[in-house]
């Protein structure tokens, strides 16, 4: 049976699971930062998907079912999830840091196929396999092992999270302090790095100690300009989501409670988002 949000967000170990989940988004960002910026904003993680689903779903057989530069900025324009100068943009990026590649030339010279480079996927096999973890922590069940078992896994998971990513409203019109970091560059290694310092023993406090201290140091590993770092933490403290135990910038960060909430609500959907997908995927009962 696959959990819901409801169900995720109110387990009573779910921000124990999702602090180790943030830890676990740490090591992967820290392996390779620039790729994984590429999923720390919302509208570069929902272009990623898209462009990911395209792939696993093309039909090697019709080179104009491929993922193409022109597919993909179609999809993202339908979706409403970036102009087509953006979309053309991001996949320029892509080649450019050699995430994505073009595939030999097709018997239609005016069409290049596009994949993604394979060392770029190992980035995201991780971020699922943290996600896999914490739902197999909550309810017992073992799908990260049935993911693991299968090399077509990815292929055959990722495109349903990507269509449920792109039909949620709660992923599409995230709340207003998830909001403002979710358009920050590594906004969301930003929330990670926050939540992965989180004691789950204090989340029922007002104030919740985060133990991070300087955010020069926090902008430095976050490969941020600390100014702009800075503004957007301001810009939290103003909605009272984040401020300073002591003197500001020189004692530990705390998150409101309500910041929390934010947080392991959205932690809670995209869970579920993920966990519908695989099950889709694998079957009602695989796993439990």
């Amino acid at each position: 049976m696959t959990l819901t949000s409801e169900e995720i967000a109110g387990h009573p170990a779910l921000h124990r699971c999702v602090r180790a989940q943030a830890q676990a988004m740490n090591q992967i960002y820290e392996t390779n930062p620039r790729l994984s910026s590429v999923f720390a904003t919302q509208q570069r993680w929902l272009m990623a998907h898209i462009g990911l689903a395209l792939h696993f779903r093309r039909e090697p057989g019709d080179y104009r079912k491929e993922l193409t530069t022109a597919r993909f900025i179609d999809v993202i324009r339908q979706n409403s999830v970036a102009s087509r100068n953006t979309a053309d943009a991001f996949i320029k990026e892509m080649l450019h840091y050699g995430f994505i590649e073009y595939l030999p030339a097709t018997q239609d010279g005016r069409i290049r196929p596009l994949q993604p480079a394979p060392a770029s996927l190992g980035p995201v096999i991780g971020w699922l396999m943290a996600h896999l973890h914490t739902l197999d922590s909550l309810d017992g069940a073992n799908r990260l092992a049935l993911f693991l078992a299968r090399p077509d896994a990815l292929a055959m998971v990722q495109p349903g999270i990507a269509d449920g990513l792109l039909s949620s409203n709660p992923v599409r019109e995230p709340k207003r302090t998830f909001s403002l970091f979710t358009w920050l560059n590594n906004g969301g290694v930003v929330m990670d790095w926050l939540f992965s310092g989180v004691d789950p023993d204090h989340t029922g406090l007002d104030r919740i100690p985060t133990g991070i201290v300087s955010i020069g140091d926090f902008a430095e590993w976050l490969k941020l300009s600390r100014t702009h770092l800075a503004r957007k933490l301001r810009a939290a403290e103003d909605l009272g989501s984040v401020g300073w135990l002591g003197q500001r910038g020189h004692s530990v960060m705390w998150v409101s409670r309500d910041f929390c909430q934010e947080y392991m609500s959205a932690q809670a959907v995209k869970l579920a988002i993920i966990d519908a997908a695989f099950t889709e995927a694998f079957g009602a009962t695989a796993g439990r």
